[in-house]
């Protein structure tokens, strides 16, 4: 008898916190999803209805604000452009050469092996914002203000996703594996290429995914080197939309404006969300 009201009084606490848990799941997945319910809502609606207040129901205005914002005076289909040049050639760099840095302190031993480890940490918790002046000022000896080469090339330069690609390394490629490789005759590019880095795949997807969605949303350097309105991404665009005078000023073409740059990132994320799944997964079960 004790035993069956055991079972009972288990099977019911089981019971109470998968329904807990799908309560909180739903609860978070609402405050997640509404804000994006409500941007498109808004996509839908004229500026003269966004100042009566909120309302769950599209209206009928999309086409015009979109019309209104194609032929404005802003080149969005540039700053689309911009935006993802940027973001995919910095996620293709940082991935890279963060894979292969991580790859040459996992493998080799050299005396300053740990000081360069702990090294390039103390670099990862130094504010953008504080390097930023000497950076512009660099940017202006080289003459290379106005242009997309100080948005990508210091990206290569990543501590956060070095510091990943080390940690699932250690987890997830043998030292055997390279020393195999050695014995076996293939050079060190060779490796790194055609075993380091299938091996590192799914690291190197979730990465990518959150480099790129970095670069994408990047406002404040991207803002201090681009001048040229040909040359800016889109958060700068939005920001000098949001900006304009009370004349020309439009929430509805702000808002469909928005909605436009965040499309492609929620296309990037579903076609990858598979390999953040599959990364975090695989590097827990390794770990």
């Amino acid at each position: 008898m004790n035993n069956d009201y055991r079972k009972e009084e288990g099977g019911a606490s089981v019971h109470v916190r998968r329904a807990i848990a799908y309560f909180v799941l739903i609860l978070m997945s609402f405050l997640c999803l509404f804000w994006f319910y409500l941007l498109f809502i808004n996509a839908t609606r004229s500026n003269d209805e966004m100042g009566r207040g909120f309302t769950p129901i599209p209206s009928t205005h999309f086409l015009e604000n979109w019309t209104n914002l194609v032929n404005g005076t802003l080149p969005i289909w540039n700053g689309l452009f911009n935006s993802l040049f940027v973001a995919l050639a910095a996620a293709a760099l940082s991935t890279y050469f963060s894979t292969m840095t991580a790859y040459a302190i996992h493998v080799y031993d050299f005396k300053l092996k740990k000081f360069m480890f702990t090294f390039i940490l103390m670099i990862m918790m130094i504010p953008t914002q504080v390097t930023a002046l000497g950076f512009i000022q660099f940017m202006d000896t080289l003459k290379l203000t106005n242009t997309f080469v100080p948005l990508i090339i210091p990206t290569i330069a990543a501590p956060a996703v070095f510091f990943y690609m080390k940690q699932y390394m250690e987890s997830a490629l043998p030292l055997a594996l390279v020393e195999a490789a050695r014995i076996d005759g293939a050079g060190e590019f060779r490796t790194f290429n055609g075993i380091v880095l299938p091996l590192m795949k799914p690291a190197i997807a979730v990465q990518a995914i959150f480099t790129f969605v970095s670069n994408w949303n990047n406002y404040f350097t991207p803002a201090l080197i681009l001048k040229d309105d040909k040359m800016k991404t889109l958060p700068i665009l939005i920001a000098q939309l949001r900006n304009a005078d009370w004349l020309k000023f439009d929430m509805g073409q702000v808002y469909v404006m928005i909605a436009f740059s965040i499309f492609p990132v929620i296309i990037v994320y579903l076609i990858m969300s598979k390999y953040i799944v599959a990364g975090v997964a695989l590097g827990s079960v390794k770990g």
